[in-house]
């Protein structure tokens, strides 16, 4: 009977240590470091999870940045960078500037890859200001961090996790020149799977699967400017030959924002997860004067009246607010 007892009592306490120390048993640590602009905000949501499940998480950012700013679920490391806000700014403004333009295909083509180019250089100069940062760099091994999340459109984070040896998760909507297919050793045939740009459907004739093979071969000079540089880091880094496609493979989750609700079916392997709903995360209506005033301005007027046409013949409590005041008078 008394020895009933105490090994009741011994099972209790045994459960009792298991739910005091659970949550912090489960804990890890997460070094991020993510790509700058719209690519950050949807990272951001995933650290915020990951913080009210009780990682810890340490958010490597270069001192100069547009949306990386300190928040009470992470902590900010941030590294210096050699070029200014002034400058930073004014490559985004004149890269949002370039998307609204209406020229020639060839002049948009070279203007595009001007700006990529200079782009390209200025974050391979935080790249690498980050990787021969030896202070922090020394900090980061010393802190043994359990998992790297990073996005590789952005590879300074696939080369950190490789010098560092920690495991990578990759979070990206998709790389160029289909790294992604070629680092996770994924079938990606020409015949079957629509090619970036192309706007091919998945069941092709015999010209667009040409054009399917055709127009990877230009965006293959694109890659080439823009991610040559972190090979060559990561070469000098591991002293050894290494290049991009060894780098990504080493991933061992690839997190993609899509969905095949969105985009065709395509093979994937076992560690490719898609998660395209995590876009809509933090979604918020669009207030009515936003509505109205956005299809005033991609639609012709024409279609504009058509519509308010249509929404006559609904009942009165069906009627939408900002369509029905519409006016193409003033398009």
């Amino acid at each position: 009977m008394a020895l009933g007892l105490q090994l009741r009592r011994q099972v209790l306490a045994g459960l009792l240590l298991c739910v005091c120390v659970g949550r912090w048993a489960e804990a890890g640590k997460v070094l991020v470091v993510p790509m700058e602009g719209s690519h950050w905000l949807s990272m951001r949501e995933v650290v915020r999870e990951l913080h009210t499940r009780g990682h810890q998480s340490v958010v490597i950012a270069p001192e100069v940045n547009m949306h990386i700013k300190a928040e009470d679920f992470f902590t900010v490391k941030a590294y210096a960078v050699p070029y200014t806000q002034d400058k930073f700014d004014s490559l985004v403004k004149t890269h949002e500037q370039l998307l609204f333009e209406r020229v020639h295909f060839v002049t948009m083509f070279l203007k595009t890859m001007a700006s990529l180019k200079t782009a390209s250089l200025l974050f391979a100069s935080s790249c690498e200001a980050l990787l021969y940062n030896k202070d922090l760099i020394r900090d980061l091994n010393a802190s043994s961090f359990d998992v790297v999340l990073t996005d590789p459109v952005y590879p300074c984070g696939a080369v950190l996790a490789k010098y560092l040896s920690i495991p990578a998760v990759f979070f990206l909507r998709f790389i160029p020149c289909d790294l992604d297919a070629e680092a996770t050793a994924c079938p990606n045939p020409f015949s079957y799977v629509p090619r970036l740009l192309t706007k091919n459907p998945d069941h092709m004739a015999f010209f667009q699967r040409v054009k399917n093979m055709l127009y990877p071969l230009a965006l293959k000079y694109i890659c080439l400017v823009a991610f040559t540089p972190y090979a060559q880091m990561a070469s000098e880094l591991l002293q050894r030959e290494v290049s991009l496609g060894e780098i990504l493979a080493s991933g061992s989750v690839w997190l993609f924002r899509r969905d095949f609700v969105m985009d065709y079916p395509r093979p994937i392997m076992p560690n490719m997860v898609f998660i395209g709903g995590i876009n809509c995360a933090n979604r918020k209506p669009l207030s009515q004067v936003c509505t109205a005033a956005f299809i005033q301005s991609v639609l012709p007027v024409e279609h504009i009246l058509l519509i308010k046409d249509i929404l006559k013949t609904f009942p009165p409590h069906c009627k939408v607010g900002p369509c029905s005041e519409m006016d193409g008078s003033n398009h």
